[in-house]
């Protein structure tokens, strides 16, 4: 059974994510400047689709896959994570007080208990 992953990959991980959505905010024409409401909302939207199809798609958001983490179904069925369990996950991520509050036995967050699924690093899933 694979540990859930710390604290500081999940974090180095989501920090990679958001430079990323960052770039390609800044790469679209008419987001707004940066800085201002219009660009976070851009920002957070392209998150959270970019995160929810990456984990449906290659198991783990950009970010999570650089940092080599992958998102399981907590089910340990080894069956990938489906889009819509996905798009649950990252929404409450971006809402995330889900994804501060956890539960220490397990150190999974609200978000991946609502989506059945957990972060675990690739070593401990191969």
């Amino acid at each position: 059974m694979p540990k859930t992953a710390s604290l500081g990959h999940r974090v180095l991980a989501l920090a990679i994510d958001w430079i990323a959505c960052l770039l390609v905010v800044a790469a679209l024409p008419g987001t707004g400047d940066y800085g201002s409401s219009e660009y976070g909302v851009w920002c957070l939207g392209v998150f959270v689709i970019e995160s929810a199809f990456f984990t449906a798609l290659a198991g783990g958001s950009f970010g999570k896959l650089a940092t080599p983490l992958r998102v399981v179904r907590a089910d340990r069925s080894g069956k990938p994570v489906e889009l819509l369990p996905a798009l649950l996950r990252q929404v409450l991520v971006a809402l995330v007080i889900p994804a501060v509050v956890f539960r220490p036995e397990d150190h999974r967050g609200l978000h991946d208990l609502a989506a059945g699924t957990m972060t675990v690093r690739l070593e401990d899933v191969r």
